[in-house]
C-alpha cells in the first residue's frame, strides 16, 4: 500500500464531519467532488472498485447532444427529450473547451441510400446545428455520391445516393475521470478507490450522518462523518439506496452496450459513420478512436454486474451490420478488443425497450436525506454534478464559499495553454513522435512531470505507452491493481487484447518492485488480467 493511500484512510476517519460524502467514483461522482470542492465545501469520495471501472470507461467515447433524442423530441413533441438535447449541446461545448487535451471535434457522416430520406435527415441535422447556438462546432452539409466514394472507398456504393456530414465531440473517457480526480484533489477533495460503503450511519432522529467504509485492500473499517451524502453509484445506485431502505423502489433500468475495436484500415479517414437506424431501430456508430476503429453499440436490458461481458450474439450483431455496409469483409479474427458498458437509465415503468428511454437524469432525496442521482450520460456529467451539489446545499443547509465554478473551469492537463507540446516533448526528452503525441494527449500540460527520463522504454512496439506512465499510475493516480493500469490509466486493454496480454507481465513486475508484491500477489494480478481480457474488460 502506498503512503498516500494510508494517509487518505486516516483522513477519511477524521472526527470533524465532511460537508459532503460522495458514493461512486465514475464521471458523475468525480464531477460532484470537483464541483463541491471548488465551491469551498469539504468533500470525501469513495468508490468500491477502481475509479471509472464501471460505465465511465465503457462508453462510445462520444460527446454529443443526442441526434436520436432530437428526432424523438420533434416527432413526439416531447419537451423532456428536447431539453435533454439543448443541455447536452451546451455541455458538449463546455467539455471541449475545458478538456482540450482529451477531447476533439469529430466529423461524422450518415450514408443515405434512399432519396426520400435525404431532406428529412438534412433538415434534422441543420436543426441540430442551430440548437447549439454560440457553441456550434461546425455546420452540417450534404455530400454527393462521388464525395462519399472518395471519403469511404470501402463503403458499399450500390444504391448509395449521398451522405450528410455533421459534427459532434469525441474524448478519452477513463482519462477524463483521471483529470477530474486530479482537479478535485487540487481543490481539496479526498478521493479513495477500493473503499466500499457497507452501511449508512444515522442520528437519533433518523437523519443520515455518514457511512461505514471498508478498505478492500486491508479490510480496515472507517466511519466517515458527513453532513450530506450523495449516491452517485451509476448502475449500482439501487444497491446504495437499498442500504438505506431494503424495500426502496428501483431507480434504474439498466441496459448494456457492446463495443468492438477493429484495425484502422477499416476506416482510414478522419470521419466517423453514423447509421441512424438499424433493422431493429438502434443507432450504430463506426468511429476512429486512438488510431483504431470503434464500433457500437448494442442496446438491450441487462442485469447489473461488476464486469459485464460481451456475448457472441452481440459480436455477431455488430459484425453483420458492418458487413452489410462495407465491401471489405470482417470476421471475428478482426476484433482486437471488446467491451460492454451498463447504461444507468432513469427508471420509467411501462412498455417499450431500453433503447427508447431518454438519457435524462433524476435527483431524488430519501426521508433520511440520502440524495441519489441517476440516469444521464457522459456529456452532461458536469451539469448533473452541479445540480446534485445544489440539492445537497439546500437539503443539508451547507454554506459554500462561492457559487458553482465548473462551467468554465479548465480541467487538469488543460488548465493552461501548454508549452509542452508534442514537438517540445519529443525534442526535450528524445521521445518518438507517436509517444510524445500520446503523452500530450493523455496528460496535457503535465506530461513533462512524468518520470520520462527514468522510465522512457516503450511497453509494446505497436503502441505509444511507456513505463513512466505505470509509475505515474501507481504514485499519482491511485492504481492499485495491474488491470487498473492496463485498462483505465493506459487504455491498452480497450484497444488491443493481444498486446495487453503480452505487456501484462512487464507491468506486474514493475508494480511488484514498487509496491513490494510477492509471487502470490503477482500470480493473482495475472489471473485477473487474463479473466478480464477473456470476458471483454
Amino acid at each position: 500500500m502506498t503512503e498516500a493511500r494510508s494517509d487518505r484512510i486516516k483522513a477519511l476517519g477524521r472526527e470533524a464531519p465532511f460537508d459532503l460524502l460522495v458514493i461512486g467514483g465514475g464521471a458523475t461522482g468525480c464531477g460532484i467532488a470537483l464541483d463541491a470542492a471548488t465551491r469551498g465545501l469539504s468533500v470525501a469520495l469513495v468508490e468500491r472498485q477502481d475509479f471509472a471501472a464501471g460505465a465511465s470507461s465503457r462508453s462510445t467515447k462520444l460527446l454529443h447532444g443526442g441526434v436520436r433524442y432530437l428526432e424523438a423530441a420533434v416527432l413526439k413533441r416531447d419537451p423532456t427529450q428536447f431539453k435533454l438535447v439543448l443541455e447536452a449541446l451546451a455541455e458538449r461545448g463546455r467539455l471541449l473547451a475545458n478538456a482540450p487535451h482529451l477531447s476533439r471535434v469529430l466529423s461524422l457522416v450518415t450514408p443515405v441510400y434512399r432519396w426520400r430520406d435525404l431532406p428529412y435527415l438534412a433538415a434534422g441535422l441543420k436543426l441540430y446545428d442551430w440548437l447549439a447556438g454560440a457553441r456550434s462546432i461546425g455546420s452540417s452539409r450534404i455530400l454527393s455520391q462521388k464525395q462519399m466514394a472518395k471519403k469511404f472507398p470501402g463503403l458499399r456504393q450500390k444504391g448509395l445516393k449521398a451522405g450528410i456530414l455533421y459534427f459532434d465531440g469525441q474524448f478519452i473517457d477513463s482519462r477524463l475521470v483521471m483529470s477530474l480526480l486530479h482537479s478535485a484533489r487540487q481543490a481539496g477533495a479526498l478521493l479513495m478507490n477500493y473503499a466500499a460503503v457497507t452501511s449508512l450511519r444515522h442520528a437519533v432522529d433518523g437523519r443520515l450522518t455518514g457511512a461505514l467504509i471498508t478498505d478492500l485492500e486491508t479490510g480496515q473499517e472507517i466511519t466517515v462523518a458527513a453532513r450530506a451524502v450523495i449516491n452517485a453509484g451509476g448502475p449500482f445506485a439501487d444497491q446504495v439506496a437499498r442500504l438505506e431502505d431494503p424495500d426502496a423502489a428501483p431507480l434504474l433500468a439498466t441496459s448494456s452496450g457492446a463495443h468492438l475495436l477493429l484495425p484502422r484500415r477499416f476506416l482510414p479517414g478522419p470521419e466517423g459513420i453514423l447509421l441512424p437506424e438499424t433493422k431493429d431501430g438502434r443507432v450504430l456508430f463506426i468511429l476512429p478512436w486512438q488510431d483504431h476503429v470503434l464500433v457500437g453499440t448494442t442496446d438491450q436490458p441487462a442485469a447489473v454486474a461488476d464486469h459485464p461481458g460481451v456475448s457472441e450474439a452481440e459480436v455477431t450483431y455488430l459484425l453483420d451490420h458492418l458487413n452489410a455496409i462495407f465491401t471489405m469483409p470482417l470476421d471475428r479474427a478482426d476484433v482486437l478488443a471488446l467491451w460492454s458498458g451498463l447504461r444507468p437509465l432513469a427508471f420509467q415503468p411501462g412498455p417499450g425497450t431500453t433503447a427508447q428511454l431518454a438519457r435524462d437524469h433524476v435527483i431524488t432525496t430519501a426521508p433520511s436525506g440520502l440524495i441519489s442521482i441517476v440516469g444521464g450520460k457522459w456529456t452532461t456529467y458536469r451539469l448533473m454534478a452541479e445540480q446534485a451539489v445544489d440539492r445537497a446545499v439546500v437539503e443539508a443547509h451547507l454554506s459554500p464559499a462561492r457559487a458553482c465554478l465548473t462551467a468554465d473551469l479548465r480541467l487538469w492537463g488543460g488548465e493552461k495553454d501548454s508549452v509542452d507540446t508534442a514537438a517540445a516533448l519529443q525534442q526535450r526528452f528524445g521521445l518518438p513522435a507517436d509517444v510524445a503525441t500520446h503523452l500530450q494527449e493523455f496528460y496535457g500540460g503535465h506530461a513533462a512531470e512524468l518520470r520520462l527520463t527514468d522510465y522512457p522504454e516503450r511497453l509494446h512496439p505497436d503502441h505509444p505507452f511507456i513505463a513512466a506512465e505505470i509509475r505515474q499510475a501507481v504514485e499519482v493516480e491511485d492504481a492499485v491493481h495491474a488491470i487498473d493500469v492496463l485498462a483505465r490509466r493506459l487504455t491498452l486493454a480497450f484497444i488491443d487484447r493481444t498486446a495487453t496480454a503480452l505487456v501484462a507481465p512487464k507491468v506486474i513486475a514493475l508494480m511488484a518492485g514498487w509496491l513490494g508484491w510477492d509471487e502470490a500477489r503477482c500470480a493473482a494480478e495475472a489471473r485477473v488480467v487474463e479473466e478480464r481480457l477473456a470476458s471483454g474488460i
